[in-house]
């Protein structure tokens, strides 16, 4: 609210009492407010990871009200410089805050609960940033605005800091004490991302979507402008179509998730940001012969608007499906008091990501003078690239996207695990004369990730794709190494499939894990038409 307030002042009401050029001041509060993401979001992971969550959230919320209280007197008296001094302070209040706010889910919700939790949370940063949007645009249009806007600041700095003395008590796990340090604690939060290639590789997605989204957000207007010649009544419905459609993506994706951590949804996601993408590029209909521009009312009364409405509510879902599961996966695969630190790291490239496709969108209009609408199908078939590089880059999630076809289309399937074996870290798994189809179930069955001894899916006649993405996820148990798996990601939480032959060698490198049986079962009950698959987890001993 209080960056669109100030940016909306500046640009219609009192641009002529401005120190400095209104171009330089506005592309300065946008700079400002993302520097404090890149300088301290890895002693902002640090701290969220040291002291309790609940305690670190009141005091930023107490310093947020202190900042606003000092903007409602710097709005009132125009004071512009004071007003970009206080946007650079929210900015850091953001940069610490953003960890904090991912990194309780895993505390306080169940894995089963961190898709619908992430969901939530994605829905309401969205709508926040419409709501935001459109007030800050309906304040600075009335009469009053500047107290208006001092009085809406204020009074929702004094919300959130009541609020936030309603969360719960959430202790630290984590006995690492925060150095803080600009460029070497940056340094270290990134490296110990790389270190978990998997977690590395879904910040890298994470990033990629902020850039996309920034590139749309930030042309919308000029888009509504030049390309449909419409006001900005107007703008606020594309931002409204977007906002929604990905409040909508991100609730469809904790429908197919089944509350599980299902990292297959995700290239459909992609899909329909390139798809829709691609469409809204040819759905755009000619310049009318009008000296006015579209209002809202003319621009919905127009049918050859409605095709192009959809693709931006589409491209919003695809939004939601694409990065709902990457933020879950992120959460549950980071190491127990690191969680923190990991969603630093990611938002620590997303703000490079952010600042790129500022830089990408200027190269591509200015220097190569492209039309706002070419910009965006080039967004849209870099989509498609993103989506192939992350299937040939990622065999996790090739492995993920049959494993979700086979357990959630192709199939019946049932968890037959009444101890509930399948959510513990650590895990000896003793199968054999394993299936394609079973090594997909198989595959998808636990909540943490699966690795194979050597032999186990390699002996089945599987493609090129599929036996080099199991190449990279395979553990030998039979020459105490583990393949490209990280030893770190194995300590934390991995499932190993072994089979009986080489249990003994695995359990001799692989202290304290559970060893316990899995076997695909067929049942067929009356009153079913096919046969029901039911994955079978027991402790060894009670096999």
């Amino acid at each position: 609210m209080f960056k669109n307030v100030l940016l909306l002042l500046v640009a219609y009401s009192q641009v002529d009492e401005l120190p400095i050029d209104v171009n330089l001041f506005v592309n300065l509060a946008a700079g400002l407010f993302i520097l404090p993401f890149l300088l301290f979001s890895a002693h902002a992971g640090q701290v969220a990871d040291f002291v309790d969550k609940a305690s670190l959230i009141r005091r930023l919320k107490l310093l947020e009200l202190l900042i606003m209280s000092v903007a409602t007197f710097a709005i009132v008296s125009h004071s512009y410089l004071v007003m970009l001094l206080l946007l650079f302070l929210m900015g850091v209040q953001s940069a610490y805050f953003g960890p904090v706010k991912y990194s309780l889910l895993p505390r306080v919700l169940d894995n089963s609960e961190l898709v619908s939790g992430n969901a939530w949370v994605e829905m309401g940063t969205f709508l926040a940033i419409l709501v935001g949007t459109i007030s800050a645009g309906l304040i600075v249009a009335s009469d009053n605005a500047t107290y208006l806007a001092a009085a809406s600041v204020f009074i929702l700095a004094l919300i959130g800091a009541f609020s936030s003395w309603f969360i719960p008590s959430i202790p630290a796990h984590s006995l690492q004490k925060p150095h803080f340090s600009i460029v070497i604690a940056t340094l270290v939060s990134i490296k110990k991302a790389r270190r978990t290639p998997g977690i590395w590789t879904a910040i890298l997605a994470t990033s990629w979507f902020w850039f996309v989204g920034a590139t749309y957000l930030t042309q919308f207007p000029n888009f509504a402008r030049l390309t449909l010649h419409a006001d900005p009544t107007v703008v606020s419905l594309l931002l409204l179509l977007f906002s929604v459609g990905i409040a909508a993506g991100s609730f469809v994706c904790e429908r197919l998730s089944c509350h599980q951590v299902e990292l297959g949804i995700m290239p459909l996601g992609l899909v329909l940001l390139a798809g829709f993408g691609i469409d809204l590029y040819f759905a755009i209909p000619a310049k009318p012969d009008l000296a006015a521009f579209y209002d809202l009312q003319g621009f919905i009364a127009e049918a050859d608007h409605y095709r192009l409405m959809l693709d931006l509510f589409m491209i919003g879902v695809g939004g939601g499906l694409f990065i709902v599961p990457l933020y879950t996966y992120i959460q549950a695969r980071a190491k127990d008091g690191e969680c923190a630190q990991a969603i630093a790291s990611n938002n620590i490239i997303n703000a490079l990501f952010m600042v790129t496709s500022a830089i990408f969108a200027m190269l591509i209009l200015n220097v190569f003078q492209w039309q706002i609408e070419q910009l965006f199908l080039l967004l849209a078939a870099a989509n498609v690239l993103v989506l192939c590089w992350l299937l040939l880059g990622w065999p996790e999630l090739l492995l993920s996207i049959s494993s979700y076809y086979h357990r959630r289309v192709k199939y019946k399937v049932s968890l037959d695990d009444p101890q509930v074996l399948h959510k513990q870290a650590k895990l000896l798994v003793v199968t054999d004369n394993l299936s394609w189809r079973n090594v997909m179930l198989l595959y998808g069955s636990f909540t943490h990730p699966v690795h194979f001894a050597e032999g186990l899916p390699q002996s089945l006649s599987i493609n090129y794709f599929y036996r080099e993405a199991f190449s990279r996820i395979r553990y030998f148990a039979s020459d105490n190494k583990a393949g490209n798996i990280e030893a770190a990601t194995l300590d934390v939480d991995s499932v190993i499939c072994v089979r009986p032959a080489h249990l003994e060698q695995a359990q001799a490198v692989l202290k304290g894990y559970t060893c316990v049986t899995a076997k695909v079962v067929e049942v067929k009950e009356k009153g079913d038409a096919a046969k029901r698959l039911v994955v079978a987890i027991r402790p060894q001993t009670a096999a």
